[in-house]
Parts: structure tokens; C-alpha cells; sequence
């Protein structure tokens, strides 16, 4: 008995025809749609603060529109939290739509999610809830389940619970189905989409992927047919590291023994997860604080030509003095010019600005005024990228965790009905686990000076301030060399950004992976945008591209 369980939606602006395309391309059972994300909930905290009756993906209702009439009438259940901060006023939303389309469908709801009445001084707090409300929901002949904040996995944990009956201490099941789960939530990313390897496929249009899940929990990650871009072993491997650390992958539900699962090919665009082991889930949940963090403006200053650096400490030391009160200034000189370039843009640099403050007034007119008081007194050839604006807020993200008993996790049925969903049953405290025996080194020989690149592929992504860097090797000798050369030391060298930052190096051989957790290196987390690339997306491909003694042998 298999359990076919699609994706249509990896965050909030996703390809908005997923859902229709999911819907018509092939057989499915369940469509589940992932709208949440840190920032994400910062935007909807923002959204609620206007208008109370908001604060859920508004996207997802008009998807909706077009779609509602299609699952209805091929069965298939539709499971999202894209209710977001208001899952009761999104479920009174799609009742009111399928009332108005005609479409006899049964909504439920998950709440319990929201503790911001515990942190007054949050935008919004929501705890991380397991899949057995939306497994009651389902039970209970659901059509339509929206959730607040679940995991993301837990979209597919809960169907699968309620599909096969899994009782809350199967372990083993549910880590297979948390697994699954990780693997579908950013959609096209296990299709070829965002993949170090791109070009071993058409990645230009790919399809959405699906999952067919086993009693036992095993399961085929693939894709309809006819749809782009391309899943295999490479494509599943990137999206297992994505935004984990080491072996155990906790949740409210079940701790996932990432160390324990394996990955095979089973076909053109068909990758078998099997032998996942689970463990009872930590004692405690996460809950994720959303709040605002002050002001913060920006302004680009396009330095062109000869005298880069002059240029470039000149602007600094005029604005200088307009910048004295403001809490944090940051200068990033990001040197984008060539020499004796054919166009005036790849002649240029970009000298970047960014000032956060508490008080608006600091990085608002005193910034711009003295910005665009400098137009005609400062170094030959002055622009900007873009006029400096007012002053917008910044949010800043915290997890904290708080007992299972502190949530009141409630199934509130399309009848109306409430149903309480009982705390985890056993708990188990994370411990660290043993890092596993490295394989053996490869023999001595001639080297060459190239980017690593050429011989692992990386993923990377962000959890609150933290990044991580997931790098993986094709093959087997080219894992052998992997695992002795970049050590946690070795990745502080390449990326010069995590020198004075706590790295750690996470061992997983049947992956034939390294998992790296750089602490601190995203500031508060995305919506701070402390850096550059304020989730670390970019981060894995800078470590691809930095040159390494690798053996010719590899080559």
C-alpha cells in the first residue's frame, strides 16, 4: 500500500501553477503546499499588525481558486501551513471560497502553535508542532487541513500517520516519514533546482516533486512524468543536508538518524530512502521568536574607473560625520571592476553602506540627506545604485524552547470538534553522537591547485543566525580524499568569514557527506540582513569555488 504525497509550494511566492500542475500531471493522494519560513513569519507578524483578520499566505487561497475544484474531484487531500499566525481565519477563508466555487469540501484546522501572549515583547511566537493534529484532522475525513507553524515535515509526517495508522513511538516509520518530508519541502530544490551539478540536466523549468511512502516507512522521491529537471541520487543527497547539522534531525514528533539513511537509484528520476532509524523526540520544543530589531538604511555607491580604494575612503570619511549616532555602520567594498574594461558596468565597483539604528531619525534623513548632499563634491563619477530611502524596519529572529506541555496542540475538525493532541509520549535527550570512523586515505600522488568544486558538490542555508554548508563527494575515492582534507580548521582557512566564529564538522559517510554549522555568521537571522547573502544560500558555491590541493587522480 503506497501513499503517493506531492509538493506544490517550498516557501511563500513559489511558482504559482505548481499547484494546478502537481494536481493534473499524475497520480496523487495528498498535495501538501510549504509556505513558512523565519522571515516569513516576521512578514506575517507585520501583516497582522495592520489588519488582525490577516496574517496567513493569501497566495495560497487564490491557488486555491483554480485548484479546489480539481482535488475534489480526483481525491486528493490538500495539507499547508499556509495558515501561518491565523490557520482558524485561513480555514474560515477556504469555507467560504469552496461555498462560493460550489465544492462540498470538509477544512479543518491545527492551532496551538501561538505563545506571543508568553513574549510580549515578540512580533510573533510560535512553537514548532508535530504532524498528529493534522493526522486527527485527516481521520476525521479532512479534504482541506491548514496549519499554523508545524515543521515542515510534519506535512507529511501527519498524512502518513494517519494513511498507514502509525502509533506516536513508531520511531523508525516516523523518521522515514520526517525524511521524506525534508527532502519535498523546497520543491524544486531535490528536481535539479538550486543544484551545485545543474548542468547534468534541464534544469530550466523543473517539475515539483512527490514522494511514494511505504507502511514501513521507506519511500521513492521522483516526480510526474514529462515534468523538467531531473532527481538522483546527487539531487536528494543536496536536499537531505539542506539546513541540518549532524546525525540526529530532531523533532516534536521523532528524532531522524540522518547517519543511518541510504540512498538508491531506482530508476530515471526515482532515488529509494530506505533504513532511516528513529528515536523518541527531545523533551523540549522549538519555538521561534519573530521581533523587530530597529531601522536600518542602505546606499550603493558605484565607484568607477582608476583609484578605487581612494575613491572609495573618500566617500567614507565625508559621510563620516552624518554617521556618528547611528548604532552599527557597516562598509563592504565589493570590487566588481576590471582593468581596462570593455563596458562602463564591469569598469565599476560597488561600495556599499548599510546603518541600523533603534531610532528611525538616525538612519533616515540624516543617511540620505548627507548621501545625496555629496552628489557633486565627492570622487569623479559620483552615483548611486539607487536613491537612499527613509529608513525601513529590520526583524531579528530567536529560537527558544519550552516543554511539550506548554502548547495546547488542538485538531479542530471540519465539524467543529476539538480534539487535543497528547504531548510526545517518551522523550529523549539530544546527545551528541560519536563521530563515526573516517574511511581510508587515499594513497600520496601529484596534485592539483583547483576549485573544490570540480569534485563535491554543497548546499547551504540558514537556521537563526547560524549557517550551514553541506558538501558532499560523488564518488567513493573522491570522499576518502574529502573526509581527511576538509576538516572544521581547514573550512576556517577557505572561508575567511568563519575565522573567528565556532565551526563544527559533522561526519556522515553513507552520504558520503560533511556537514558544517557555522554559529553567528548571519547575525540575527535573515530578516537582520547582516551580510550580503542574509541566508547563507550562497554560501556553499563560494566554498565550491575555493582552490584546494586535490589529487590529479580525482581530476
Amino acid at each position: 500500500m503506497t501513499l503517493r504525497i506531492g509538493n506544490a509550494s517550498g516557501f511563500y511566492g513559489d511558482r504559482f501553477d505548481a499547484m494546478r500542475d502537481m494536481l493534473t500531471g499524475g497520480d496523487l493522494d495528498v498535495l501538501t503546499g510549504d509556505y513558512l519560513a523565519e522571515l516569513t513569519m516576521l512578514i506575517l507578524g507585520r501583516d497582522r499588525l495592520k489588519d488582525p483578520a490577516a496574517g496567513y499566505a493569501r497566495t495560497f487561497l487564490r491557488q486555491l481558486e483554480d485548484c479546489l475544484g480539481l482535488a475534489h474531484e480526483r481525491g486528493v487531500k490538500i495539507v499547508t501551513n499556509a495558515g501561518g499566525l491565523n490557520p482558524a481565519g485561513l480555514a474560515d477563508a477556504v469555507r467560504a471560497l469552496a461555498d462560493r466555487l460550489g465544492i462540498p469540501v470538509r477544512v479543518a484546522h491545527v492551532e496551538g502553535d501561538d505563545l506571543t501572549a508568553a513574549h510580549p515583547h515578540s512580533l510573533a511566537a510560535h512553537a514548532y508542532l508535530g504532524g498528529f493534529g493534522i493526522a486527527a484532522c485527516l481521520r476525521a475525513g479532512a479534504d482541506v487541513v491548514v496549519t499554523g507553524r508545524v515543521t515542515d515535515a510534519a506535512l507529511v509526517t501527519g498524512p502518513a500517520a494517519a494513511h498507514f495508522g502509525w502509533k506516536e513511538t513508531e520511531y523508525d516509520r516516523l523518521a522515514g516519514a520526517v525524511v521524506a518530508g525534508h527532502v519535498l519541502e523546497c520543491g524544486a530544490q531535490v528536481t535539479g533546482g538550486n543544484y551545485a551539478f545543474f548542468r547534468d540536466g534541464d534544469v530550466r523549468r523543473p517539475g515539483f516533486p512527490l514522494a511514494e511512502l511505504h507502511d514501513d516507512g521507506s519511500c521513492v522521491i521522483t516526480k510526474h512524468p514529462g515534468t523538467g529537471g531531473f532527481v538522483d541520487v546527487g539531487t536528494v543527497t543536496a536536499q537531505l543536508l539542506y539546513e541540518t547539522a549532524g546525525a540526529r534531525y530532531a523533532g516534536p514528533d521523532v528524532t531522524a538518524r540522518l547517519d543511518t539513511v541510504r540512498l538508491a537509484q531506482d530508476g530515471p528520476d526515482r532515488v529509494r530512502i530506505e533504513g532511516v532509524r528513529g528515536e523518541a523526540p527531545p523533551p523540549t520544543l522549538k519555538v521561534g521568536l519573530s521581533k523587530l530589531g530597529g531601522f536600518r538604511n542602505e546606499v550603493v555607491f558605484v565607484l568607477t574607473g582608476l583609484d578605487i580604494e581612494a575613491k572609495a575612503a573618500l566617500v567614507r570619511e565625508q559621510m563620516e560625520p552624518a554617521l556618528g549616532k547611528a548604532a552599527d555602520v557597516r562598509w563592504e567594498l565589493a570590487r566588481t571592476d576590471r582593468p581596462d574594461a570593455p563596458t562602463e558596468e564591469t569598469a565599476s565597483a560597488l561600495l556599499r553602506l548599510v546603518v541600523r539604528d533603534p531610532d528611525r531619525e538616525v538612519v533616515g534623513r540624516a543617511l540620505s540627506g548627507a548621501a545625496v548632499e555629496l552628489a557633486l563634491a565627492s570622487y569623479p563619477g559620483f552615483h548611486v545604485l539607487a536613491p537612499p530611502g527613509k529608513g525601513s524596519p529590520y526583524g531579528v529572529f530567536e529560537d527558544v524552547y519550552v516543554p511539550h506541555g506548554a502548547v495546547d496542540h488542538v485538531a479542530v475538525l471540519h465539524d467543529g470538534r476539538r480534539i487535543p493532541v497528547p504531548p510526545a509520549h517518551d522523550t529523549a535527550v539530544l546527545d551528541e553522537v560519536p563521530e563515526p570512523p573516517l574511511p581510508e586515505p587515499l594513497p600520496p600522488g601529484p596534485t592539483r591547485h583547483a576549485p573544490l568544486g570540480l569534485v563535491a558538490g554543497a548546499r547551504s542555508g540558514d537556521k537563526g543566525g547560524n549557517a550551514n554548508v553541506g558538501v558532499w563527494a560523488r564518488t567513493d575515492d573522491a570522499w576518502r580524499w574529502l573526509a581527511h582534507e576538509l576538516t572544521a580548521d581547514r573550512f576556517r582557512q577557505v572561508i575567511p568569514e568563519s575565522r573567528p566564529l565556532k565551526v563544527t564538522r559533522h561526519v556522515l559517510p553513507d552520504l558520503r557527506a560533511l556537514n558544517f554549522v557555522v554559529e553567528g555568521i548571519l547575525g540575527a537571522g535573515v530578516a537582520d540582513r547582516h551580510r550580503f547573502d542574509p541566508q547563507a544560500k550562497a554560501l556553499g558555491e563560494w566554498l565550491r569555488s575555493r582552490h584546494l590541493d586535490i589529487p590529479e587522480a580525482l581530476l
